[in-house]
């Protein structure tokens, strides 16, 4: 059957679905922490959404109704498997969503890219929960793989050269939505529409369009008073631009400056 993964497979398969690295609006110099111009550039309508500190998940779906779960490094389980890796909960928290992801008809080998956050999950999870036992998922992005076949025959240096330059196809801002509706997944927050135009360019600028368009996380648990998101990710509805803009970045390198006088 088409797109039926072998064990020799999985180390390919895992790299080929790994999802890539958002890049900063502002430049991050890694090696000192501090980001600075130039922004990533936008043209048109750009969507924000909530950027939630978690765990970046996969749930991997076959066109035989198989399925994997995974975090961003690495596969935690499949169907059948009596043993599963266990952390942070991942996949007892997306067991039952891959089940019924699983149920539908793919055409393709799909995966669906959630964010799984709340009880234990990152260092941050009491802005979501005051309960280590509870979870929440959100979807933030679906990649569709009509090629899987021919690209899991290569040698895992061009997947991961394929994957680095682009290579995946992910569904536009719609789509995504109907992904969403069809298999009942909550998706990340949307919290504005703008023009490209609109966007804050400065430092400073930057820092107080992220308090005034999320100023509370919106995925609060069980109840929970919400505390601070992690930033917001912004998006063309076509997703050929993302980037994504942090609190902690910004205040970092806002505190730094105000220290140095520049």
């Amino acid at each position: 059957m088409k797109n039926r993964i072998t064990r020799d497979q999985l180390a390919h398969l895992n790299s080929m679905t790994k999802y890539p690295s958002i890049p900063t609006y502002h430049t991050l110099d890694k090696t000192n922490g501090l980001i600075s111009g130039p922004v990533v550039e936008f043209t048109g309508q750009v969507i924000g959404s909530e950027k939630i500190d978690g765990s970046s998940s996969r749930v991997i779906v076959f066109p035989d109704h198989n399925w994997i779960i995974g975090i961003s490094e690495e596969l935690l389980t499949a169907q059948s498997d009596l043993i599963h890796n266990p952390a942070l909960g991942i996949v007892d928290t997306l067991r039952n969503i891959a089940e019924h992801i699983a149920t539908a008809d793919h055409d393709a080998i799909t995966v669906y890219h959630l964010e799984v956050y709340g009880g234990g999950v990152g260092g941050q999870w009491k802005h979501y929960t005051g309960d280590r036992r509870q979870t929440g998922a959100r979807l933030f992005d679906v990649a569709v793989y009509d090629q899987a076949d021919d690209i899991l025959g290569w040698p895992r240096e061009r997947i991961a050269s394929w994957r680095d330059s682009g290579g995946q196809w992910f569904a536009r801002e719609t789509e995504l939505w109907e992904y969403a509706g069809l298999h009942g997944l909550e998706v990340a927050p949307r919290l504005l529409n703008i023009l490209a135009e609109d966007l804050p360019t400065g430092l400073e600028e930057t820092r107080a369009f992220l308090a005034a368009h999320m100023p509370k996380t919106l995925v609060a648990l069980d109840g929970a008073e919400p505390g601070r998101s992690e930033g917001i990710v912004l998006r063309t509805e076509n997703r050929s631009v993302i980037a994504k803009a942090r609190f902690e970045d910004y205040d970092r390198t806002l505190k730094r400056l105000a220290k140095t006088g520049k």
